[in-house]
């Protein structure tokens, strides 16, 4: 049961195409979930065979219920890397949260990266809660795994840039567990300036499970949970 502090409520969306896409018991159809299972399964396919792959600590996902993997982000090839490395019960339930104004920007586009990838949008450059309260609201209605870069965007440097707390926002006085992961060489192989990915070594490291029941809804609170998955993800890179 998904608990706070103090009531978090969510105002209407701003557009009917954009409401069905992240209502919070918008659950996948049966075709969608099984469109989604192949379409990340063929992603796999293409990954494996293109990059030299190094992965430890598969065994952290989650065998059931709903659950949060959030990483550091350098390229497009970080959702692919860990949608190729979830386990296959995991793969029709993965729900990368995506930019917005990037795969979001117009109701065919945002149609196709909702139902065939499952992606939900996160609107960077917009102030309002709207967003992720709704997503928080859909950990409780079904079991999503969401994907979760909490710096916000790509690094521009292959360094970690750092968290920031809509992380917290999300999970703070849940029970749902945080899984962080750390990825290395997809800048190399496919930064921001380049147009298409080239072939090298990619690295995943899977930590252990958090929760943060105790934490309320807070910014103080958030800021809290958004260092601590920092400071995990860091760790997993020493």
């Amino acid at each position: 049961m998904i608990t706070t502090a103090r009531p978090l409520t969510c105002p209407p969306a701003t557009a009917p195409w954009i409401e069905q896409l992240v209502a919070p018991d918008r659950i996948p159809s049966p075709w969608e979930s099984g469109l989604h299972h192949l379409n990340w399964s063929c992603i796999r396919f293409g990954v494996t065979r293109r990059f030299s792959l190094t992965v430890h600590g598969t065994e952290h996902f989650p065998s059931h219920g709903p659950a949060i993997i959030v990483a550091n982000h350098c390229s497009h090839l970080d959702t692919l890397l860990i949608a190729s490395m979830v386990p296959r019960h995991l793969r029709s339930r993965l729900s990368p949260l995506a930019a917005g104004d990037t795969f979001f920007r117009n109701p065919a586009q945002g149609w196709l990266s909702s139902r065939f990838l499952n992606l939900r949008p996160l609107w960077r450059h917009k102030r309002s809660p709207h967003h992720l309260l709704r997503l928080r609201e859909g950990l409780e209605s079904h079991d999503p795994c969401y994907l979760v870069f909490p710096e916000g965007t790509r690094s521009r440097d292959g360094e970690m840039a750092p968290f920031k707390p809509g992380i917290g926002m999300l999970v703070a006085g849940t029970q749902v567990p945080i899984i962080p992961c750390h990825i290395r060489g997809t800048f190399e192989a496919w930064p921001p300036h380049q147009r298409m990915p080239s072939k090298g070594t990619l690295s995943l490291t899977v930590g252990k499970p958090r929760t943060f029941p105790a934490h309320a809804g807070n910014t103080r609170d958030w800021r809290d949970i958004a260092h601590s998955l920092e400071d995990d993800i860091r760790q997993l890179a020493s």
